[in-house]
Order: C-alpha cells, then sequence, then structure tokens
C-alpha cells in the first residue's frame, strides 16, 4: 500500500473515472457509494483494478468486500469502531481492513485491533466530504505517522499544489477525490501525481 489512493464516487461515473486514472498509474482504487452500491459498477471495478494490478477497496460496507471479491475495505468512524475489527477480520481474513482517524490515539487504537492502514485527515478543507470532521493539518499528519507502524493514507483536500507536502510527512498514501474527478483530463492528472509522488 503505497502511492496515490483514487477515491471514486458513485456520481457521476466511476467506471469512466477508473478506466481513465488506472492507464494514469493509479494503483489504489477505492469505491466510494454512500447512496448505496451499484452492483454492476462494483464488479466491473473489481475487473479494471484486477487487470491493471491494482488494490480493490470499497468504502463503508464490509460485507461488500466480500461479496464482489475486492481486496479490503476502508471503514469511517461510523462504520465499525476499533472494537468491532475482530469480528470483522474474523469474516474477511486477509483482506485489508482500514480505519479513518483524526488522532493519535484512535491511530493506535485501530492498530492495536489489527487494522491493516489507517486514514489520516482531514488534511487540508475539502467540498469533497460534508462530514470530514476538524482539520489535522499537516502536522496532525505527520504525528500519526510517527505514532504507528501501519500504512498511513493521508486524505482530504490534497492536490498538485500541496502534494508534496503531504509526501514530506512520511505517509505511505495521497488519497484523492476532486484531484481526479474534476480534472479535465483526468488520465493526465493521474500521470501527473504518480509522478510527482515518485517510487514508492
Amino acid at each position: 500500500m503505497r502511492g496515490i489512493y483514487a477515491i471514486l464516487n458513485e456520481e457521476p461515473d466511476p467506471i469512466g473515472l477508473a478506466r481513465a486514472i488506472l492507464p494514469g498509474g493509479v494503483r489504489i482504487v477505492q469505491y466510494r457509494a454512500k447512496g448505496g452500491i451499484v452492483s454492476a459498477h462494483a464488479s466491473e471495478l473489481r475487473t479494471l483494478t484486477r487487470d491493471c494490478n491494482a488494490l480493490f477497496l470499497i468504502n463503508d460496507d464490509w460485507r461488500a468486500a466480500e461479496t464482489f471479491d475486492a481486496d479490503g475495505v476502508h471503514l469511517g468512524p461510523d462504520d465499525a469502531k476499533s472494537a468491532d475489527l475482530p469480528e470483522i477480520r474474523r469474516v474477511l481474513g486477509a483482506r485489508l481492513i482500514g480505519l479513518s482517524c483524526g488522532t493519535v490515539e484512535e491511530a493506535g487504537a485501530a492498530e492495536a485491533a489489527g487494522a491493516d492502514y489507517v486514514g489520516a485527515g482531514s488534511v487540508f478543507a475539502t467540498s469533497s466530504k460534508s462530514d470530514a470532521g476538524d482539520l489535522i493539518e499537516v502536522e496532525g499528519v505527520r504525528r500519526i505517522v510517527a505514532a504507528t507502524t501501519l500504512p498511513v493514507a493521508a486524505i482530504g483536500g490534497i492536490n498538485e499544489k500541496n502534494l508534496l507536502a503531504v509526501r514530506a510527512t512520511g505517509v505511505a498514501m495521497a488519497a484523492m477525490i476532486s484531484a481526479f474527478s474534476s480534472a479535465s483530463d483526468p488520465r493526465k492528472a493521474a500521470e501527473r501525481l504518480v509522478d510527482m509522488w515518485g517510487p514508492p
């Protein structure tokens, strides 16, 4: 789990976006369907990511991760607590489990409970997630990275202008939504971001 991490919302076109960014070098894709998973889209994303040797994660619904043979699930604070992880792990087995964290304490609890990675944020202000919570900024990300041995994915308002500052915190991944969905040419945006991030 390293590099640029794309989050694809169900609206407006997750399949078209995936077909653009995967050839651009993105190797981690999360499907985020707040209004409910569209089975055909989840299945197609599984196929597209597998063809490109990319990880496919599903947001929120850990049961769907098994249903659609995803590589894992990302869970927010409303989806599961650290205490829920043993049961989720029992069902999902070796599939990846990520938890959103906004503090050092939450990251420590996630690691102790058996998470595979943590999402740290929101780093910057973002319009992509109305319930992103308080900003932790770059220094907050740095503290979380220092507090856990797990890979950390920074999230929230990350774009070309601030990506290198995020990279300098020591995070393993930078998760982005609008950097792709709002780009006039998502493939070129993916290529630029992957190039900026550099080798793992």
